[in-house]
């Protein structure tokens, strides 16, 4: 028996070593950057968090969430990026139960000036007033100009509760529930629109606010683009739909990190977007996750979230996107409920934040994202699962981010080499990683070795890379992690 066991033993260790071997190979990558063609600069506020309405109202103690002594919020939007505030949800429009008041928005506008950043804020609609809406849009015109950045009128109206609708079939007239229309909605909001332009005349205006329904930007663009003091197009988008209809954990990590999110991608992009930037018209995408209904249990809270939110930010921002404002909080609305929210970037603990995976990867993108994107070329002849940006820095430096998305018992390293111009002779590198390369994992993420703190604060380590010859580099990317390199000359 004993030596059964031994056998056993040996047998199980011989077959560890085998997977460690296959989770450890390499596979050569070779990128190489253009500097000569650079795209457009990624706006400095491209990186944005996105709340329900109900966030601005005190707690049980009298305390707002978003008030400017808040000083840990303040430090952690500081140390990820984040220069947006959206406000709305559906807490903010059809299932709305208390509006925030002056106090309220005082709070709201003291920590958008404390933090820096800009706010884009949702008025009701659906079963709204108009002349309550410019009421509080001449309220934040006239005391916080400088903090806000469009109003959006209306929450997914694609998605409002039906409305009587009449047909006519084989001549005989029937009146059913029907989807609410976009033609009503354009009605009522030009209505809106007139009764706020009256009373705060520099009030620019962002919409239509839907999920995942380009044919709504389409039409509105059309009907509002030019002389309705419309800034931005917006829309929101969660490409893995409903957290509640995922299969199992297994395979919602798996969506998110496939080829099929990025064609979803694509696809809403092809649906709006491109033609918005034909017309001028800047777009972003201001409510986004990676699926709706709060997410998904053990997928959207998980290291895979942080590959996934890294390469989605820079997808987006290469295709021109204004930004991006992922929704957040420790609730958020699923239908007419707030539930604990599985996606949030953050939520709250006695002393302060802890930050979720997803918040590693927004902090990853704002490491490399100063500048302007870059075209870059590859070779990756065993076609590892990865996505390569790169960013040409306004201070003349190259950031190359580097997404292994593989994953799994056989997933790969990559060896790679960058060849970035004989100008630059310096690089460092900094890794996103979780506890043994597995994206299943919840807690234990770092970027450069460290977590983000509770207070907001964050002091990640880079790494020094050396030159292999004039302006080449070579480095490794392990499965399941990230890693941004900058590369700047003497």
């Amino acid at each position: 028996m004993k030596l059964k066991k031994t056998y056993l033993a040996a047998t199980l260790f011989a077959f560890t070593l085998g997977m460690a071997g296959l989770l450890h190979a390499q596979s050569p990558v070779s990128i190489t950057v253009d500097t000569q063609h650079p795209g457009k600069t990624i706006p400095s506020d491209f990186s944005g968090l996105s709340f329900e309405t109900s966030q601005l109202l005190p707690n049980s103690n009298g305390v707002r969430y978003f008030r400017p002594e808040n000083q840990h919020l303040i430090a952690l939007f500081n140390t990820l990026g984040i220069k947006s505030l959206r406000v709305g949800g559906n807490t903010s429009d059809r299932n709305v139960q208390t509006l925030p008041d002056e106090a309220d928005l005082d709070s709201l506008f003291g920590f958008a000036k404390a933090s820096g950043v800009k706010v884009i804020y949702c008025l009701r609609l659906h079963d709204g007033n108009p002349n309550q809406d410019a009421d509080v849009a001449k309220y934040i015109m006239t005391h916080y100009s400088d903090e806000i950045s469009c109003f959006s009128i209306g929450q997914e109206p694609n998605v409002y509760p039906k409305v009587p609708v009449t047909n006519t079939v084989a001549g005989q007239t029937h009146v059913s529930p029907g989807k609410f229309p976009y033609t009503l909605y354009a009605k009522e909001w030009k209505e809106f629109e007139k009764a706020i332009i009256d009373e705060a005349p520099d009030a620019e205006f962002c919409g239509p606010s839907v999920d995942a329904n380009p044919s709504w930007p389409e039409q509105f663009m059309a009907d509002f683009g030019r002389g309705y003091h419309v800034a931005l197009i917006t829309a929101h988008f969660y490409p893995g739909r409903s957290g509640d209809k995922v299969p199992t954990p297994e395979i919602g990590r798996d969506q998110m990190l496939s080829a099929g999110f990025i064609s979803a991608y694509q696809k809403f992009y092809d649906g709006f977007a491109a033609d918005a930037l034909a017309r001028g018209l800047p777009y972003r995408l201001e409510e986004v996750n990676n699926y709706f209904n709060g997410g998904a249990a053990d997928v959207s809270n998980t290291f895979a979230s942080a590959l996934w939110g890294l390469d989605f930010m820079y997808w987006w921002a290469e295709h021109g996107a204004a930004g991006l404002n992922f929704h957040t909080g420790d609730k958020v609305a699923a239908g007419a409920s707030l539930r604990p929210s599985k996606y949030t970037a953050y939520y709250t603990i006695e002393n302060g934040f802890l930050v979720r995976p997803l918040g590693y990867g927004m902090k990853a993108f704002d490491l490399g994202r100063h500048g302007r994107i870059i075209p870059v070329t590859i070779s990756n002849p065993q076609n590892l699962n990865m996505s390569v940006y790169a960013v040409l820095g306004d201070d003349k430096s190259i950031f190359v981010t580097v997404i292994n998305k593989e994953h799994g018992i056989q997933a790969k390293g990559a060896a790679i080499t960058v060849a970035a111009g004989l100008s630059l002779n310096e690089a460092k590198i900094i890794s996103l990683t979780a506890p043994n390369g597995d994206i299943a994992a919840t807690t234990g993420t770092t970027l450069g070795g460290v977590e983000i703190k509770n207070d907001g604060s964050w002091s990640g380590n880079w790494t020094e890379l050396k030159q292999v010859k004039a302006g080449m580099f070579t480095f490794e990317v392990s499965p399941s992690s990230a890693v941004v390199v900058k590369m700047t000359g003497t």
